[in-house]
């Protein structure tokens, strides 16, 4: 089954209000094609869904797109803070679900395990559980140990860029996977958007075709992030972004981009 539709396509699954995964790690692999194509439609009142939330979360953070976001870092590596976030969550405009990398971890697996939660020793004893009271402290029952209770996560929309992939669905990673295989298999539709398309694809892969629902064609489509091994992160781009957002001009920025 060839399931290779267009950028505009794809972006029109998302609806408003609806959680949106994006997968890729720090400013590595981003999926910044379809975030720019989402950015022209209405669509607002996301929850944003990221294990690590980067460039293009900025974006959709900046253009008001956002109502909550869930990740356990939103940021710029070394080019520091993501800016739009960061003033976003100063000014209390933006929801923040407190998160870390085991309970993102332990709730996408309670989806996979199809069960309401995940327990885990983590965050037992820390104040993490004093911004998240959804988050419960129960006894193991077989070691009466006390662990907390991460609840299922899932996602409405995910979408993962990747240097390869084929017609059907199948994909190559790259590098580093981050959780991009977990968030497709825990959302209602899975996207990849790809730097090449081919007849066939050769091992190894990453991502397995009946977990994807659509696959696009977007050259260059992480851009200004990294895609090992086609091209390397636009630092200079990255840093021209910081100093527009600094300088009060961030819809000056996205009017800009068709450069990239």
């Amino acid at each position: 089954m060839n399931k290779v539709i267009s950028l505009k396509e794809a972006a029109a699954l998302v609806r408003s209000g609806d959680t949106l995964a994006l997968g890729g790690m720090t400013l590595y692999r981003r999926p910044v094609a379809f975030v720019r194509e989402l950015l022209r439609s209405n669509v607002r009142d996301l929850t944003l869904l990221c294990y690590t939330a980067s460039y293009e979360s900025d974006l959709l953070v900046g253009a008001e797109r956002v109502k909550a976001v869930r990740t356990c870092y939103f940021g710029l590596e070394s080019f520091g803070l993501a800016p739009m976030f960061t003033q976003a969550a100063s000014l209390g405009d933006l929801r923040v679900i407190e998160e870390s990398e085991g309970s993102l971890g332990f709730g996408l697996r309670a989806t996979l395990a199809r069960v309401g939660f995940m327990p885990g020793p983590g965050w037992v004893g820390t104040d993490m559980l004093k911004v998240r009271p959804d988050v419960k402290v129960i006894a193991d029952p077989y070691t009466g140990q006390v662990v907390a209770a991460f609840p299922a996560i899932a996602c409405d929309v995910a979408v993962v860029h990747v240097p390869f992939a084929d017609r059907l669905g199948n994909a190559r990673l790259g590098g580093n996977r981050s959780v991009d295989r977990e968030i497709l298999m825990v959302a209602t539709h899975a996207i990849i958007t790809a730097e090449e398309i081919v007849d066939q694809l050769d091992a190894p892969i990453d991502i397995a075709h009946p977990i994807v629902e659509a696959v696009v064609h977007a050259a260059g489509g992480a851009r200004p992030t990294s895609c090992y091994p086609l091209y390397a992160l636009d630092g200079s781009e990255i840093m021209r972004y910081v100093e527009y957002c600094a300088a009060e001009k961030f819809e000056e920025y996205l009017q800009s981009l068709t450069h990239l």
